[in-house]
Order: structure tokens, then C-alpha cells, then sequence
């Protein structure tokens, strides 16, 4: 709970306007997750912008059976506990059953509801529970206005600490598009709103049983986001994304993330200007 406070009152406050949940998509090693904490925790001082690091313990949602899903829950874990306590700085998991929700909360600060379970009460019944911030994301499949639901379950459950954040809405088969009026409604409920801008730019489904992506718009979601009111940005980042063994092909590029950073807070603070 305290965490959700000082992140309410770090965006009326903070220089930048507002918050980064960035990492790698999943735990790959500890030399990977603790190489792209310290950029981002240096990074987001620099500019005061408050930082959430982002890492996935396990991939549970694979399109193929031979994807890499991840190192072992115990050890991930402990990595990301492990850049919380060197770095001083709130860390960001992903659970996907409602036994996972004590577990991960030992080691992490916010409990992630992926999109695709974002209507499973029983998962988000257990994340509120831990009294972890919870940070709900907007199926592709559904409507902004529904998203106020999957929030009530959290805070009827007697926890008020809910992001939510939306990660674009299903386009066919294979593509995602991003209607930047869920921003906008989906605050409207009270809570905080993040824009995943990465997975907004997945190319689920592709023939190969790979995900693809077109990361040369990250530049183009961020600011647009950023222009509407957006809360929030959340963008995976690999020092080489071609290596990576999650989500390579959306990911920004760990040392493009200033350059992106610094633009995003000329807009917010032109937006601002009065």
C-alpha cells in the first residue's frame, strides 16, 4: 500500500510526469537483469522519473512448446529480489495462477495480471489478498469499460491499490492496434493507467509459432500515450534484443530507452506548460 501512495504522489510530483515500468521480458540470468537494472535505475535519477523494474519469472504463455519459458521460478525470483534490495528500487512480476500469488509476493513489490487472464477472479482475488499492488491488463479482447470489473474484484477483495494498463486490442489474426480512448476511459475509474507499449506492437500468431513485432514504433505509441495522459509507460528492453530469449522482436534496445525518455518528458512537459 505504501508503494501505491508514493506512486500516486511521485505523479503529481516528479519531474517527468510520469512513471516507467521497464526490464527485460523474462528473467534470461542474473548478469542480463542486473546489466539493464543498472542503466534504468541510473537513468530514471537522472531524469526523475520513477522506476518500476520490469521482469517476467516465467513465461506461461508460449505459443510453441519448445519456447524458452524460463530459468525456475525459485531462482528468477530471488534475481528480481535481488535488484530490489542493491537497487532501492519497487520490482514488477507476472503471475498466471492463483497459487503463484504468495509466492511471487515474497520477492516483488507489484503482482502483474497478464491480458489474457485478466477476468480470472480466483487470480485476482489471490494478488489482492497479498496486499501487493496489483497491476490489471486489458485482455485484447475486451472493452475498455470492462476493465472496471476486473478492478472491483481487486478492491472488493480489500485491496484499493490497482493499476491498469492496456496493451492494445486484437486486429484480426495477427496484429494488434492500440485505440488510444482506452487511456482516457479507463481512468476515469480512479486508478492509475499504464500503456504497455511493447506487446501494443506483438504480431501474435504468426506462421512460424513465433511472435513477431515492429519495435520502430515504440517511439510512435510512447509519445501518443504520452500526449493523451497517459500515467504511465511500460517497455520491455534488452541490451541486445536480438539475443534475447523472450519477446526479442518488440523489445526496445536498452541504450535507446534515454533518448525515448528525454522525448517523453518534452511532451509531457509541453502538454503542462501553462
Amino acid at each position: 500500500m505504501e508503494l501505491y501512495k508514493t506512486l500516486t504522489q511521485a505523479l503529481a510530483s516528479s519531474h517527468a510526469g510520469f512513471f516507467l515500468m521497464a526490464g527485460p521480458c523474462a528473467v534470461e540470468s542474473e548478469a542480463i537483469v542486473m546489466e539493464t537494472a543498472e542503466v534504468l535505475v541510473s537513468l530514471c535519477r537522472d531524469l526523475g522519473i520513477p522506476l518500476i523494474f520490469k521482469g517476467s519469472y516465467r513465461k506461461a504463455n508460449r505459443s510453441r512448446l519448445d519456447s524458452f519459458t524460463g530459468i525456475g521460478d525459485e531462482k528468477a525470483l530471488k534475481i528480481l529480489g535481488k535488484v530490489r534490495d542493491d537497487f532501492g528500487v519497487p520490482v514488477v512480476t507476472d503471475i498466471h495462477e492463483a497459487h503463484e500469488a504468495a509466492m511471487a509476493a515474497e520477492y516483488v513489490d507489484v503482482l502483474q495480471i497478464p491480458a489474457f487472464l485478466s477476468r480470472q477472479t480466483d487470480l485476482l482475488v489471490a494478488a489482492a489478498k497479498t496486499g501487493k499492488v496489483v497491476n490489471i491488463k486489458k485482455g485484447q479482447f475486451m472493452a475498455p469499460s470492462a476493465m472496471r470489473f476486473a478492478a472491483d474484484k481487486v478492491t472488493q477483495s480489500g485491496n484499493p491499490a490497482v493499476l491498469l494498463t492496456d496493451r492494445g486490442n486484437s486486429f484480426g489474426y495477427g496484429d494488434l492496434v492500440v485505440d488510444f480512448r482506452n487511456i482516457p476511459e479507463m481512468q476515469a475509474f480512479g486508478f492509475p493507467v499504464i500503456m504497455d507499449v511493447t506487446h501494443s506492437l506483438q504480431r501474435p500468431n504468426q506462421a512460424d509459432g513465433v511472435t513477431g513485432g515492429v519495435p520502430r514504433f515504440i517511439d510512435t505509441i510512447a509519445s501518443a500515450a504520452i500526449a493523451v495522459g497517459a500515467d504511465g509507460l511500460f517497455i520491455e528492453t534488452h541490451p541486445r534484443p536480438s539475443e534475447a530469449l523472450s519477446d526479442g522482436s518488440n523489445m526496445l534496445r536498452l541504450d535507446l530507452m534515454e533518448g525515448l525518455m528525454k522525448k517523453m518528458i518534452r511532451i509531457r512537459h509541453a502538454l503542462t506548460e501553462e
